[in-house]
């Protein structure tokens, strides 16, 4: 009884054959955890706040440097006219995503934001969020979330705020 050996492969075992099954704590066992840690939390508000900003980012500068196209034929759901409203629209998805990137005015930059994408998904698509209103869809939840939630730690505004 000096040595335990596991018969098949001559490998000597300090413990009884249970030491397969003992339970050691992984990064696997996080995933199904319901705790949090504050890090993740705010590099995970970092993430979605640069991807969220930066897509919309994209969207606007192709409606600013094609202004005068885009005039012709833009939708007017809130009766201000088109020139207008397009003027109003590159506002929020170019000047007020830049500031959301940066983490700057974030709040304050989210609410055009969610004006607009609430008058897209739901004046301009109809409200039809499984078909063409999709995409709005996806850009109001995530800016309703920033809005809600603000910038977190790794944002201009906590610089600014300290």
């Amino acid at each position: 009884m000096d040595k335990l050996l596991l018969d098949e492969f001559n490998i000597p075992l300090k413990r009884p054959i249970l030491l397969i099954f003992e339970y050691k704590p992984t990064y696997m066992s996080q995933f199904f955890s319901t705790k949090y840690k504050q890090g993740a939390l705010d590099f995970s508000l970092f993430i979605l706040r640069v991807m969220g900003g930066g897509l919309m980012t994209y969207h606007g500068f192709d409606k600013l440097i094609h202004f005068t196209d885009n005039v012709k034929n833009f939708p007017d759901p809130i009766h201000l006219g088109p020139t207008l409203s397009l003027a109003l629209v590159i506002f929020a998805e170019f000047f007020c995503a830049v500031l959301l990137v940066f983490g700057l005015l974030t709040r304050l930059a989210a609410i055009p934001l969610v004006m607009v994408m609430s008058i897209a998904l739901f004046m301009v698509h109809g409200g039809r969020i499984f078909e063409d209103g999709e995409s709005a869809a996806l850009f109001l939840t995530v800016f309703v979330f920033i809005l809600f939630t603000g910038p977190g730690k790794f944002s201009l505004d906590r610089l600014i705020g300290k």
